[in-house]
């Protein structure tokens, strides 16, 4: 089984507001986000290739950035796609034509602005995804999750059963491959999260828990906290 690593750095940022550039490239302690999160990918031997995928337009300051930090030859910088899945479909085209694809080989996505990743959630990734074709990184809701459409609650779940989800998200490339060809493209429009399209081909997606620390940095706000840890672990 041959294991690579997917970091999807396509986003733009419009939820992050007025800034000179998308969040991923935002400094965070000493280091720009997306190399905070190189960082603990390239930690893990098991990976054969770790690509990063970013927007074309800033392609060269993605590779200028890697070229600057990290020195591990497994990173590889490309260019995503118009949307996530269409991101996440490049890195794996990537693959197949670089290395070729056996049917065992799998990949693990995430996101390039969750840079508090830990050794242990990318373990239990791997091998999570060598017994089952699609796995989901989650934590358990804390709050009550409502469901509502036009200013109006329609259920109330139980919250036992909910989940927010995290990435990585973790695949079996060919079963992925087959899934996503199996999507009409009114499904492929929609589709808002990677584990969604082995759900849709009715691929069943295994979970393996995250840890709260795990953040995503979409808004201000995000940053804020995310400068904070960093402040506190560079203090202790």
């Amino acid at each position: 089984m041959t294991v690579y690593a997917q970091i999807l750095a396509g986003g733009k940022g419009t939820r992050m507001g007025n800034t000179a550039m998308p969040k991923q490239f935002l400094p965070l302690g000493k280091k720009p986000i997306l190399i905070q999160t190189i960082e603990k990918f390239v930690l893990e031997e098991r990976f054969k290739a770790i690509l990063v995928v970013c927007p074309v337009d800033w392609l060269t300051h993605t590779q200028d950035l890697v070229h600057k930090y990290v020195t591990d030859q497994r990173v590889v910088v490309i260019t995503g796609g118009a949307e996530r899945n269409d991101t996440l479909m490049n890195g794996i085209k990537y693959i197949e034509e670089n290395f070729g694809l056996q049917d065992d080989d799998a990949v693990v996505t995430h996101d390039a602005v969750r840079p508090f990743i830990t050794k242990r959630i990318i373990d239990d990734n791997i091998k999570a995804v060598m017994k089952y074709p699609a796995v989901d990184t989650v934590v358990p809701a804390i709050d009550t999750i409502v469901r509502g459409k036009d200013d109006q609650v329609e259920e109330i779940p139980i919250r036992d059963y909910m989940y927010q989800g995290q990435t990585p998200q973790s695949f079996n490339i060919k079963h992925l491959k087959a899934a996503f060809n199996q999507l009409t493209d009114q499904q492929k429009a929609i589709l808002s999260d990677s584990c969604k399209i082995c759900l849709l081909a009715g691929e069943a997606v295994h979970v393996v828990r995250g840890e709260l620390a795990n953040i995503k940095i979409t808004t201000p706000y995000d940053l804020k906290i995310a400068r904070a840890i960093i402040e506190t672990r560079v203090n202790i």
